[in-house]
């Protein structure tokens, strides 16, 4: 949490209003939007008196100039058909049609004010923790005592999910994946940490690469997206009197 005595800035400009109490990974959001806002102005596609954003939220104005601003710095290539298929050969359990997980999870929740250094600890000891355990059930029980999720009444049990049941960043980690067991890493999602167990998988279908071209040539374009909106904000980032955020932590700028 940012105390008062410290707020977060970028180059003057706050992100945060006295009251607010904001996680590390909303203030770096906050940063990058304001880093690309002020960014606009500079490049003349905003009014250099477009109102500083309240609460995080940006002006009509602004959202619209970030976007023609990224428009015009992120000049990105089509994915080729050579490239779609090495994705495709590499990742192909990602586009399996009826893949299903049985599942469990502890979840520890990221909330307004929390200490989310302190929170992955937690997890990461309580990952640690299950991974050791060999005989018993002591997962269901840890998540019945800690889990922040309601499923925790029933052992943290989430039965048998498609990915089109879960948060998109959730299924990334869950689907597509060989892994039965207690995960070795911690999952991220929007609503916090999970330590995850896969139960049972069954892996549906692998349509050929021609029924998912489309599909993959899509998730191909947002990762050069994701890559080259980060040398963007890297560069901005650099060049810009940041206070109170530390931007090098952010693993997926503006994520949502």
């Amino acid at each position: 949490m940012t105390t008062l005595s410290s707020p977060a800035a970028v180059n003057g400009v706050p992100l945060q209003a006295p009251h607010e109490a904001l996680s590390a990974d909303e203030l770096r959001q906050r940063a990058c939007t304001e880093l690309l806002r002020q960014a606009a102005v500079r490049a003349h596609l905003l009014a250099a008196d477009d109102p500083a954003p309240v609460e995080g939220a940006t002006s009509a104005a602004a959202a619209a100039a970030i976007e023609a601003l990224l428009d015009r710095e992120l000049q990105l290539p089509e994915p080729t058909d050579e490239a779609c298929r090495r994705h495709h050969a590499a990742h192909a359990g990602r586009y399996a049609v009826g893949e299903r997980v049985q599942a469990r999870h502890v979840l520890f929740a990221v909330t307004p004010g929390v200490d989310v250094g302190a929170l992955r600890q937690r997890a990461e000891a309580c990952l640690l923790d299950l991974r050791c355990q060999d005989g018993g059930d002591r997962f269901a029980a840890v998540a019945a005592q800690i889990s922040n999720c309601p499923s925790g009444a029933a052992g943290g049990d989430l039965g048998w999910l498609t990915a089109d049941d879960c948060a998109p960043e959730f299924a990334r980690e869950l689907f597509g994946h060989a892994e039965v067991g207690v995960l070795s890493r911690l999952v991220h999602s929007r609503f916090g940490l999970h330590v995850v167990e896969v139960m049972a998988r069954e892996p549906g279908q692998l349509p050929a690469f021609e029924a998912v071209r489309s599909a993959v040539a899509q998730s191909l374009r947002q990762q050069a997206f994701a890559t080259a909106l980060r040398q963007v904000l890297q560069r901005l980032a650099g060049a810009a009197d940041l206070r109170g955020v530390d931007l090098e932590a952010a693993a997926t700028p503006l994520a949502q």
